[in-house]
């Protein structure tokens, strides 16, 4: 089926090759406003094939010799389902049986067969893995501290601790700056 641009349809087509008949193909692509080459390829078509090379054709392969082998998909599911293991753990597995896999086609097979999240195995969210211990090596080992002025706030403090625009702002924002001179 042509898309909803497309400057020929089927119809557009047959109006091609019966022009492209009595007239030049440079000519009557010019005139329908496609190119020279995609007219040709048309007319072409038409030469090789008749009526039928005129109609969409699929554009999907015939064949896709390295194609994931159907046992291998068979294999995918009930690991997902029983065991609940992820696609990397599928991908070892495999290659532990000999087939080794991009772990990029049991990603594709799960999301095409239903099971690609993880909410679609367990509706409870239930988990197979295990939370670990986060234990620290010496006291203070996880505590990371990053300061940075990155404001315009005054030594005295800013505006939550002395209002938005008052006096008093103004008078320590004045102090301050004659502490820097003084200094």
């Amino acid at each position: 089926m042509s898309h909803a641009n497309a400057p020929l349809s089927i119809e557009g087509r047959h109006r091609l090759v019966e022009r492209c008949k009595t007239r030049p193909i440079a000519h009557v692509a010019e005139e329908m406003g496609i190119s020279r080459a995609c007219a040709s390829k048309w007319v072409n078509w038409w030469r090789r094939h008749g009526e039928a090379g005129l109609r969409d054709r699929s554009s999907s392969p015939r064949r896709s010799p390295h194609a994931t082998p159907a046992w291998v998909i068979e294999e995918i599911e009930p690991w997902r389902h029983e065991h609940k293991w992820s696609a990397q753990r599928i991908t070892d597995e495999l290659a532990d049986l000999g087939f080794a896999v991009f772990r990029r086609a049991p990603t594709r097979h799960l999301s095409r067969l239903g099971p690609g999240k993880r909410r679609s195995i367990d509706p409870g969210g239930d988990n197979n893995r295990k939370p670990g211990k986060i234990t620290a090596r010496r006291p203070g080992h996880m505590v990371h501290l990053d300061v940075k002025k990155v404001g315009m706030i005054p030594d005295g403090g800013g505006r939550r601790v002395h209002g938005c625009v008052g006096d008093q702002a103004k008078t320590v924002g004045q102090q301050s700056q004659l502490a820097q001179n003084a200094a």
